[in-house]
């Protein structure tokens, strides 16, 4: 099950560090070319820490609270990596890469409820 759990611990983390990095002005304002409006900068960060969390409970659910803990940290680094880097050079392409993230962890998440 590790795969699957990577995988949607990765969609996930990705997912929540973009709504958290576009919940800043200065992020906001670079992909949308405005600044954020105060609802959404709440919902941006609630989603953001709400799927942290899930993805916390993902990865020590499915894999043990021993070493689930420890991959949940590898899938937010690698995740907080790819997006720095997708900041850094093709900062417009953050929203849709957040979205095609989270699309992408619904199927293991699927999977891995089903096997449950």
């Amino acid at each position: 099950m590790t795969p699957l759990v990577l995988a949607a611990n990765l969609g996930l983390s990705f997912a929540a560090l973009a709504a958290l990095c576009l919940s800043l002005n200065r992020h906001h304002a670079e992909v949308f070319d405005r600044k954020a409006e105060r609802a959404a900068v709440l919902r941006l960060r609630a989603f953001g820490w709400g799927a942290i969390a899930l993805s916390f409970f993902v990865a020590g659910l499915w894999e043990g609270w021993a070493f689930g803990p420890v991959q949940w940290i590898g899938a937010l680094t690698g995740a907080a990596l790819g997006l720095v880097l997708l900041l850094s050079y093709r900062p417009r392409y953050v929203a849709p890469a957040a979205l095609a993230a989270l699309a992408a962890s619904a199927l293991p998440l699927a999977v891995l409820a089903v096997a449950a």
